[in-house]
Parts: C-alpha cells; structure tokens; sequence
C-alpha cells in the first residue's frame, strides 16, 4: 500500500478539527511488513479508554446528553462478565452507559463498570482489544473495530436489555456519511 496524502477536499475523514487523509495508489497492495492495521485498531481503542478515563476523572457523571454503546467479543480473553450473560450472549454484547451505571474504574488495557440488568446488579471487566464498536449517539460519533479474537464468526444474539431510560437513541448503522469510523485494510492472507 503506497500512501498519498490529499488535500482536504478529497477522500477523507473528518470529525471536528481532526482529519486523516490517506488514499490506496493499487488495489493489488503487496504485504506490509509493518503491522499498520493493528496498530491503528490499537490507537483508536485507545480514544475509548480516554473518554472513558475523562468520565471516570469527573466523577462518573457524562456531561450533556453525552452516553455510550459499547459493544465486545463476550469470549474474548479477559472478559469478565457473570455466567448468566455469558450463557445469553455467548459471541458479542452491547452495553449502554448512560444513568445507571456506577465503580466505572479506567486502566491501562479494559476497564471495568456495574450495570442492572433486568433489576440485577453485574459487575463486568472489559478489555480495550475485546470491543468491536463504540458509538456516542448524542453527538453522531462511532468507532468500529475488526475483532481480535480469532476464527470467532458472530453468532445471533438478543440486545443486551440492560436497564436503562426510555427513549430512541439506539445506534444504527447508516451509509449516510455519519462519523463512523470503520477500519478494515483487507490484509492478504
């Protein structure tokens, strides 16, 4: 993959005064020997536990009308979550954080938080490496990742239903120019 940078107007993606530009000179690219898909998921994972140590440094409260969907690989290696979501969401889960959560604790590789679910408290510890998405609605912000949690094809599962307030902001997915932000280099294998 050759890299050709652009002027802003061209192929790019923007969010606030952020803007990556980056553009495929061939769609025959010859293999990297650098690892650049993985360390760009790495990097982006990263954001999510910044925002999430901001919310943890401001006592727990999200400013606004600011609150998360956070989706994870429930397999994936050093998830914690109690048997009875594990047995209902046995490839991928997604958590909201918006009113009812609380001991949001933020570390160097996952973070861990409590939440209800169906009037039950459950306390889960997630890895950074185990999220496959990270969506703020209130502002129209998401970030998406390649699952690192190998050979795992995703199966069925229910919503996550945990308890949270009434109202229509879950996420969907749009090709409506949104600021999702997919990552996917379609590395040869």
């Amino acid at each position: 993959m050759r890299y050709s940078p652009q002027k802003p107007s061209e192929s790019c993606l923007t969010r606030g005064a952020t803007t990556a530009n980056f553009h495929v000179m061939s769609d025959e690219a010859p293999d990297s020997l650098i690892p650049y898909d993985e360390i760009v998921q790495e990097a982006l994972r990263a954001v999510v536990g910044r925002v999430l140590g901001e919310i943890q440094g401001g006592g727990g409260e999200l400013p606004g009308a600011h609150h998360f969907y956070i989706t994870f690989k429930t397999e994936a290696p050093g998830v914690s979550i109690p048997a009875h979501l594990k047995e209902r969401f046995p490839d991928e889960m997604t958590i909201v954080l918006q009113n009812k959560f609380w001991d949001l604790d933020v570390g160097e590789d996952g973070f861990s938080v409590g939440l209800s679910f169906n009037q039950i408290p459950a306390k889960l510890s997630i890895p950074y490496a185990a999220i496959t998405a990270f969506v703020d609605p209130a502002v129209d912000f998401g970030l998406q990742f390649q699952a690192k949690v190998a050979d795992m094809a995703p199966e069925g599962h229910e919503d996550a239903e945990n308890d949270e307030p009434d109202g229509d902001d879950t996420p969907t997915g749009s090709d409506d120019g949104s600021n999702v932000v997919t990552v996917d280099f379609g590395r040869k294998k």
